[in-house]
C-alpha cells in the first residue's frame, strides 16, 4: 500500500527552476531515499508534501489525504525535519520541544528524553545561541519524539558531526525495522545507501531514476588511487588491463565497477605502498549513472 503518493507534480519557477512532472510512491514500511545535488528540486517537492505549496499541476497525497487541502490533519501526526531550521529565537530548546508536544497533544515523554540523551543535546540553552548542529538535533528530537508512523526528512544530518550522523543512521535503521514509512532527502549517497530500500534521483527538477538501492550500487563506479614505490612501477602498472583515469608521478588513479578482485590480484604483483578511495560527489555518481546533461 502506498503511503506517500506524488503524481505528475509540477511547479515551474521559470528559467529551468522548479520540479517538472514528478511521480513516485513510497510504500508502507519503506525507507525511500530522495537524492539530488543542492538545487535539484528536493526541498520544493517536500514542501508540496507538507502542504506549504499548492501544486500547479499534479497531486501529492499522504495516507490518502490531499497534502494541500488536508495539510492540517496530515501535519498533526507527521514527523518532519525541514531543510532549513527555523525557531522562535527567544525560546530554549526544551521550550520548543514542549511547545511541539503541546501542539500535537502529546505530553513530554520518555521518548523525548531518550532522544535528547541519544544525540547528546543540551536543550536548556537559548535557540538563538545554538550552533547549526545543535539546532539540527532539536529539530530531529521534535520530529521523532511523538513516534509518528510517517516521517519526511529533508537533509536531516546537515550540520551534524560524523558521530551524530552515524547515530542518526542507526536510528533510521531501527525505525525501518519498526515498520515506519520514511522519505529522506539527501545529497549524501552513503547515508541513503545504508538505510533505504529504494531511491529516486532528481536532477535539474526532473526525476531521472527510481530504483532499488542494490541496483544503483551495482552501477556505481568507484575510484581508487594506487601509490607504487616508483614512477617506473606506476607506468608499468598503468599499462595493465585496467581502466586508468590518470597517472601522476607514482600514483595511478583507476576506475572500478565490479572487478575489484581483479584489481587486488594485480596489485599483488606490484610494489604497492598505499591505496586510497577519494570521496566522490553525488554529482559525479549521477554522471556515471545517467550520462550527464542529456538525461537532466
Amino acid at each position: 500500500m502506498s503511503v506517500i503518493e506524488i503524481k505528475n507534480l509540477t511547479r515551474d519557477y521559470k528559467k529551468g527552476k522548479g520540479v517538472f512532472d514528478i511521480s513516485f510512491d513510497v510504500e508502507e514500511g519503506e525507507v525511500f531515499g530522495f537524492l539530488g545535488p543542492n538545487g535539484a528540486g528536493k526541498t520544493t517537492t517536500i514542501r508540496h508534501l507538507m502542504g506549504f505549496i499548492r501544486p500547479q499541476n499534479g497531486s501529492c497525497k499522504i495516507k490518502g489525504l490531499d497534502c494541500w487541502h488536508d495539510r492540517a490533519r496530515i501535519q498533526q501526526n507527521l514527523g518532519y525535519v525541514p531543510g532549513e531550521m527555523s525557531f522562535f529565537d527567544d525560546m530554549t530548546g526544551i521550550d520548543f520541544l514542549n511547545f511541539s508536544a503541546k501542539y500535537r497533544g502529546v505530553k513530554a515523554n520518555g521518548r523525548m528524553l531518550e532522544l535528547i540523551d541519544r544525540f547528546e543535546l543540551d536543550p536548556k540553552g537559548k535557540l538563538k545561541k545554538m550552533s547549526k548542529g545543535m539546532k539540527q538535533k532539536v529539530g530531529i528530537v521534535a520530529a521523532f519524539m511523538h513516534d509518528p508512523d510517517v516521517l519526511i526528512l529533508d537533509e536531516p544530518t546537515s550540520g551534524l558531526d560524523p558521530l551524530m550522523q552515524s547515530r542518526f543512521i542507526e536510528m533510521i535503521i531501527e525505525e525501518k525495522k519498526r515498520g515506519k514509512t520514511i522519505l529522506m532527502s539527501s545529497h549524501m549517497f552513503e547515508e541513503v545507501e545504508r538505510t533505504c530500500h529504494r531511491v529516486s534521483i532528481i536532477r535539474n527538477g526532473h526525476l531521472v531514476a527510481v530504483d532499488a538501492v542494490d541496483k544503483l550500487k551495482a552501477k556505481r563506479v568507484k575510484t581508487y588511487v594506487i601509490t607504487l614505490d616508483s614512477e617506473e612501477a606506476a607506468e608499468a602498472f598503468a599499462k595493465e588491463n585496467i581502466t586508468v583515469t590518470s597517472v601522476f608521478q607514482n600514483n595511478v588513479t583507476v576506475a572500478v565497477q565490479s572487478n575489484i578482485k581483479d584489481l587486488i590480484a594485480l596489485m599483488n604483483k606490484y610494489p604497492v605502498s598505499n591505496i586510497s578511495a577519494p570521496n566522490q560527489s553525488l554529482e559525479e555518481i549521477f554522471m556515471q549513472y545517467y550520462g550527464g546533461e542529456k538525461n537532466a
